[in-house]
C-alpha cells in the first residue's frame, strides 16, 4: 500500500514531503506533487510534514478524494 497525495496539494509547493521521502518517490506533477506507488515504501515520513494535510495511506483516502489514487498511479505509468 502506498501513500497518495490528494487535492489539497494543488497549488501548494512547499515540498516538505519531497525532502522527507527517503526513497525519492515524490515528484512534481505540475499543479501538485504526486507519489509513485511502485517506489513508495509506506514509511509515512511524508504525511506529518504536509502543510495542507493532503497525504493519506491509500486505504484511508477520503471518499471524495478517491480519484487521486488513479491520478498518482497514472502519472507514473503514463509519463508525459
Amino acid at each position: 500500500m502506498a501513500f497518495v497525495i490528494t487535492s489539497p496539494c494543488i497549488g501548494e509547493k512547499a515540498a516538505d514531503c519531497v525532502e522527507a521521502c527517503p526513497v525519492d518517490a515524490i515528484h512534481d506533477g505540475g499543479d501538485t506533487y504526486l507519489i509513485d506507488p511502485d517506489v513508495c515504501i509506506d514509511c509515512g515520513a511524508c504525511e506529518p510534514v504536509c502543510p495542507v494535510a493532503a497525504i493519506f495511506q491509500e486505504d484511508y483516502v477520503p471518499e471524495e478524494e478517491q480519484q487521486w489514487i488513479a491520478i498518482n498511479r497514472d502519472f507514473y505509468q503514463n509519463p508525459r
